[in-house]
């Protein structure tokens, strides 16, 4: 929602990781059920108010054919309720204030319209979540007038309490079984009524774990190949409800990286730890930007500068599934206002189409980078290890090798062991030779990638 937000539950989700330890959760296994589609998605953030000048569902419509074209598979939209008048920040309000949980924001339009744009996705093989936010409401919602009872009460305001600075929402009281089932009933309208395919739930580790489990059992009723997005970062989150959620701590190791302030060293150690604390079988969304991270921090550009290109080929290169946030495929470079209306302007440097094109082709031509993974991942050791990240994936005869330069200066590196033989060249007609100890010349934030396909 904003920048305390992102603070707050980095906080809250570091002091969980801290408490499970790796030798609890080595062996811990999710049992969600991925549906098939997911193996090698891409998944894209839609903010409908900065979408399109319009800032409507039949004027984003014109967009799905281009997103599909683009490699997305998942569209995820940002809240589409009406927002809350009481408190409200901002002229337009936050799309995290909602007031109604069965209706839509009329600037957006109406449900009949957002019910076009899920039919439109699904006749072009997408699928449609939208985000959820369980944990509190608008300051005049229509429960506070309708179910009082169901909001935690500040003892000396006698008012809902206001979660963090978010002094235009309620926090909703979960040791009350009635909001729980409305919770429910809620969530069970969108995937009946529009037959979206799941949802994006917002500050879940603020949700008890334990409704989140009985809610997705009672929602795969509905709908079968449901899919849950948590925006947490806690383990314990993705064993019986979700499948996927925020690498925030990979975000931010990202950032670093870039900055000059950590190294691969870092990037391996996350990785290492964050396997032993997370439960096998789930699955972990990358980004370099979000609805959040681009409002309150700043673009990817002025986060990582010239990284940029090669951050967003390490999204799509981890284990994970890579996020795409409006208007990053035309590099656009602003900071979009989140309680005003703030276009985004559809003439950017198209090489950036092209790359997030050329990353989902390679995602989806190649088995080694299915999620959750199943290849075999192993880190390549070079001369140059604080500089150079070096990563390979094994499925059967399907490899994937990757070199990145964390460096602001030009590398020449030496790869003591590899899997050799002749490779196709990412976003290259070539072909290339890889053999053990195999020298790769690399630019300042340079990156290649090698990979071959054998039936």
């Amino acid at each position: 929602m904003n920048k305390i937000r992102i603070i707050i539950g980095v906080i809250i989700s570091t002091f969980i990781f801290s408490c499970n330890t790796a030798s609890k959760n080595a062996d811990l296994v999710s049992n969600v059920k991925h549906a098939e589609w997911t193996k090698n998605a891409v998944i894209y953030e839609v903010n409908v108010r900065q979408f399109t000048k319009e800032g409507t569902f039949n004027a984003f419509a014109s967009h799905i054919p281009r997103l599909k074209e683009l490699g997305v598979d998942i569209l995820w939209f940002m809240p589409i309720y009406p927002i809350g008048e009481l408190d409200r920040k901002g002229t337009l309000g936050s799309y995290y204030s909602v007031k109604d949980y069965t209706s839509v924001n009329p600037e957006f339009g109406t449900v009949e319209e957002f019910k076009n744009v899920v039919q439109k996705a699904h006749d072009l093989g997408m699928k449609v979540i939208i985000d959820w936010v369980a944990n509190h409401t608008s300051r005049d919602a229509t429960w506070i007038k309708s179910n009082p009872d169901w909001y935690v009460i500040d003892s000396v305001t006698k008012t809902p309490v206001a979660p963090f600075n978010w002094t235009d929402v309620a926090k909703l009281d979960y040791n009350n079984s009635d909001i729980r089932k409305a919770m429910v009933d809620a969530m069970k309208f969108w995937l009946k009524e529009t037959k979206i395919n799941g949802f994006r739930c917002d500050v879940a580790f603020e949700v008890p774990t334990d409704f989140w489990d009985s809610t997705v059992v009672e929602l795969r009723k509905v709908t079968p190949d449901l899919f849950m997005l948590a925006e947490a970062e806690v383990p314990e989150l993705q064993v019986n409800a979700f499948d996927m959620y925020y690498s925030w701590k990979l975000h931010h190791v990202m950032n670093q990286i870039a900055q000059g302030k950590q190294n691969a060293d870092s990037l391996r150690a996350y990785l290492v730890k964050n396997n032993s604390l997370f439960p096998k079988n789930t699955i972990t969304m990358n980004f370099t930007s979000n609805h959040d991270e681009n409002s309150w921090n700043g673009t990817e550009f002025e986060r990582m500068g010239q990284f940029v290109p090669q951050m967003a080929a390490l999204t799509f290169i981890l284990p994970g599934m890579p996020l795409i946030y409006s208007g990053q495929e035309v590099s656009f470079n602003k900071r979009l206002e989140f309680f005003e209306k703030d276009s985004i302007v559809w003439n950017g440097n198209l090489s950036f189409t092209e790359l997030y094109k050329s990353l989902a082709e390679l995602r989806k031509g190649n088995p080694a980078l299915n999620t959750p993974l199943v290849a075999k991942m192993e880190f390549l050791k070079s001369d140059n290890e604080k500089s150079i990240f070096t990563v390979q994936y094994k499925l059967d005869n399907n490899t994937v090798i990757a070199v990145f330069n964390f460096s602001d200066k030009p590398v020449s590196t030496n790869i003591k062991k590899i899997d050799k033989g002749e490779y196709s060249q990412f976003m290259s007609e070539s072909k290339t030779k890889l053999k053990i100890n195999q020298v790769f010349d690399l630019e300042p934030a340079g990156y290649k990638i090698f990979y071959k396909n054998e039936k």
